[in-house]
Order: C-alpha cells, then sequence, then structure tokens
C-alpha cells in the first residue's frame, strides 16, 4: 500500500527492514528513490529530530560513487526519513548467506571499494560508525570489477549518530554492532575515522573466513574479545594481505591504515590473488557464555546461537538482514581483564579438532563422568546396596545447559 513521505515522496514497497526503521521503494520529483523510514519511536523524539536536522548538511555533501547519496532528509510529523539513492542489487549480507566466503579477489575488490567511499567521508569529517556487510550494497548494473565483483557502495551513513543522542545514550553505553566495534569503543573512547578501519577490515576478515574474528556467544564476550583476543591468522591466506588485515585489526587505532592508504594497499595487491580459490576454513564453534550444572527436570541445552544473530535490540528477533544496531552497556574494567579463549575460537583447515574446542571438552567431561560413574557402582555392590539403582537414573551424559542470550 503506497503511503506518502512528507510532500514530495511516494514509498510504494518494502524493500528491507531493520532495527532503526524500515526501507521503501519510492518515487520522487527526480525518479524511483529508497526511502529509509525511522522507527515511531525514534521520530518523536525532539532532541533527535533536532540533530538530525543538523546532520542535513554533512550527510547530503556526501558526494561520490562508493557511497550510496542521501538526496533530502524529511521531518514531517511522526515521519523522520532519509531518501537515498536507489541502488539495483543487493546487499553484501545477503550474498555472503548465499556463498559462505568469497575468493580473495572478489573480497579485495569489494573491500577497496568501500575504502574508498569511506575515505571520502572522513576527508569530509563524517565517520560511519556502523560498517558492516548489511550496510554494503552490492550494484547488479555496474560493470563487473576484478574477480566477478559488482561494484560496492557504503550506505548508511549518520544512522548510527543519530540514534547516538546523549539522552537515548550515556556515556556508559555503546552505539553499533558487537562483532565489528573497535577495541576504542569498548572502552568508552569516542569514535574517530579508525573504528571504520577496524570495521572494514573485520568485514574483509568475514568475506574472506565466513565468520568474524572475534563474533559469537553472547554480546558481551564479544564485546571483551575485541579488547583482550589476537587475531588468528587464517589457513592459506596469502601472506601479504593478512599482514595488511593485522595491520588494520591493530588494538591501537593509530597503528591502522587510513581509509585511502588501506584502498591503495588493497588495489595493489589485487594482481597477485586473480585465480585463488575460497580460502578452505571451518568455522569455529561457539562455546557457550556459561555453564551449569544439571538438575532434575532442567530444559535440554540450547543450540549455540549462530554469529550475527543474537537479537540485541529489546524485545526483537533477529530480521532479515540481521541489522543489530544498538546501544549496549560499557564492559567495566574488571570484565575486560577476564581473560581470553583464543584456542576456543582458532580457525583450523577442515576436519581437524581444535585443542579446547567446545566438542573436546565436552567428550573429556562424559569421559570423567563415566569414570565416576563406574566407581560408585563398585562401591555400592561392594557394600550390597543393589548396584542396578545406581545406574537406574544415569542415562546418557551431556554438558551443562549453556545460559540464553538475551537483550541488554
Amino acid at each position: 500500500m503506497a503511503r506518502n513521505i512528507g510532500s514530495r515522496y511516494t514509498a510504494h514497497q518494502i524493500l528491507g527492514r531493520g532495527s532503526a526503521g524500515t526501507v521503501w521503494l519510492g518515487e520522487g520529483p527526480e525518479g524511483p528513490v529508497a526511502i529509509k523510514l525511522l522507527r515511531e519511536d525514534l521520530a518523536s523524539d525532539q532532541e533527535l529530530v533536532g540533530r538530525f536536522v543538523q546532520e542535513r548538511t554533512a550527510l547530503l555533501g556526501l558526494d561520490h560513487p562508493r557511497v550510496v547519496g542521501v538526496r533530502d532528509l524529511v521531518v514531517d510529523g511522526n515521519d523522520l526519513a532519509l531518501v537515498m539513492e536507489l541502488v539495483r542489487g543487493t546487499d553484501l549480507r545477503t550474498r555472503l548467506d548465499r556463498e559462505r566466503r568469497l575468493a580473495p579477489e572478489a573480497a579485495v575488490a569489494i573491500i577497496a571499494d568501500v575504502a574508498d567511499g569511506l575515505a571520502a567521508a572522513h576527508a569530509a569529517g563524517v565517520v560511519h560508525r556502523d560498517v558492516k556487510p548489511e550496510n554494503i550494497l552490492l550494484d547488479m548494473e555496474g560493470p563487473l570489477g576484478p574477480g566477478g565483483a559488482h561494484p560496492a557502495l557504503l550506505t548508511d551513513f549518520g544512522v548510527a549518530k543519530l540514534i547516538d543522542t546523549p539522552r537515548r545514550t550515556k556515556a556508559t553505553r555503546i552505539i553499533g554492532t558487537p562483532d565489528y566495534l573497535a577495541p576504542e569503543i569498548v572502552e568508552g573512547l569516542p569514535p574517530r575515522a579508525a573504528v571504520d578501519i577496524y570495521a572494514l577490515a573485520t568485514v574483509l576478515y568475514e568475506l574472506l573466513a565466513g565468520f568474524t574474528p572475534f563474533g559469537g556467544g553472547h554480546p558481551g564476550a564479544v564485546l571483551r574479545r575485541h579488547v583482550t583476543e589476537s587475531v588468528v591468522p587464517l589457513p592459506g591466506i596469502p601472506e601479504e594481505l593478512w599482514q595488511l588485515l593485522l595491520q588494520c585489526l591493530a588494538k591501537a587505532p593509530a597503528s591502522r591504515l587510513r581509509a585511502s592508504e588501506l584502498a591503495a594497499r588493497l588495489r595493489e595487491l589485487l594482481p597477485t590473488l586473480a585465480g585463488i580459490p575460497p580460502l578452505e576454513v571451518d568455522e569455529p564453534e561457539t562455546e557457550p557464555t556459561e555453564q551449569q550444572p544439571e538438575a532434575p527436570g532442567s530444559p535440554a541445552p540450547e543450540e549455540p546461537r549462530r554469529r550475527g544473530a543474537v537479537p540485541l535490540v529489546p524485545g526483537a528477533a533477529p530480521d532479515g538482514n540481521r541489522d543489530t544496531h544498538t546501544s549496549m552497556r560499557v564492559p567495566a574494567p574488571d570484565e575486560l581483564a577476564g581473560g581470553a579463549r583464543g584456542t576456543a575460537r582458532a580457525p583450523r583447515t577442515p576436519g581437524q579438532r581444535r585443542p579446547g574446542s567446545a566438542r573436546n571438552k565436552a567428550g573429556a567431561v562424559r569421559k570423567r563422568r563415566i569414570t565416576l560413574g563406574a566407581a560408585a557402582v563398585l562401591l555400592v555392590a561392594a557394600v550390597g546396596v543393589g548396584g542396578w539403582l545406581a545406574t537406574s537414573e544415569g542415562g546418557e551424559e551431556t554438558p551443562g545447559n549453556p545460559v540464553r542470550t538475551t537483550s541488554p
């Protein structure tokens, strides 16, 4: 059903939904457009509306081939909308979900395009703050690049900053998507251009591996890993590409490349990556955040949640494009110093079991319990107390029930 957005635009069809709002296919004076209509609770926040208007000049001024341009901002009653260029294609998350991982040449070509867009934004003083596959669009009508990659454009500039108003979030809150948050944001420092480089390098790692370097499990655990864990090399990744990736995932912001430098370095590597197939890497198992002792009548263990599918918006479930942009509490220093589980998350070649993995731990626990149970049976039999009673309630042992992930 069509609806009017302001006096100049008509929204005809929903293209997608996210935690910040709904994207519509619309029509304006100059032809088809994409209209991002923000949630009603955001539109009713007068402080946010004021910031929305203040950001108008900066958002409208971003004009670059690798950035989805914002043509207009609409404030009309309960409607708060960004009118954007319409890109005929799909988002990078959709392609990643379909193919799991990309060949290095295609992955690098896509990230180089996005780095070009970030370079233009950073030169204009704009930090994106929410770089992730959902916010990277692939233009299916554009010319194919290296590795058969479609041109990539970065979208949703300004949304994180608009939502991050002083009244909605305090200094102890984090705005962003946990898998892609730079360590300095987790530690409560203000976001600078380097946070976008870290997030973009995380996306490149995900395109190559099929998973993010620190994602999985409870959001609080993800945040801690960004600060405490080191990135584990991917089997088969070309050394020059790995060193570049490692530099952009550095914990210290000053150690990372600038966006223009990253784009140039990636394009220098492209000829050396031609013909290399996607890396053969098994996804690490996601461990539960905590183990609880079993009790009679306790529910069956819940399957570990897949990376990026944790619902972070209060009362919401993961939507189609896994848009988890929201606010979270900044972990306290003692929480960040709680230690890392690097071996439990290390990528490995197919068929190789990882020491300390959840599967191996479960097997060790099962063996110990079986041994103790057998000893107990022998002891009871020795004192004549019906050994069969000791085994009638045993059943098959399973690891403790993991704690459910809940919204903050």
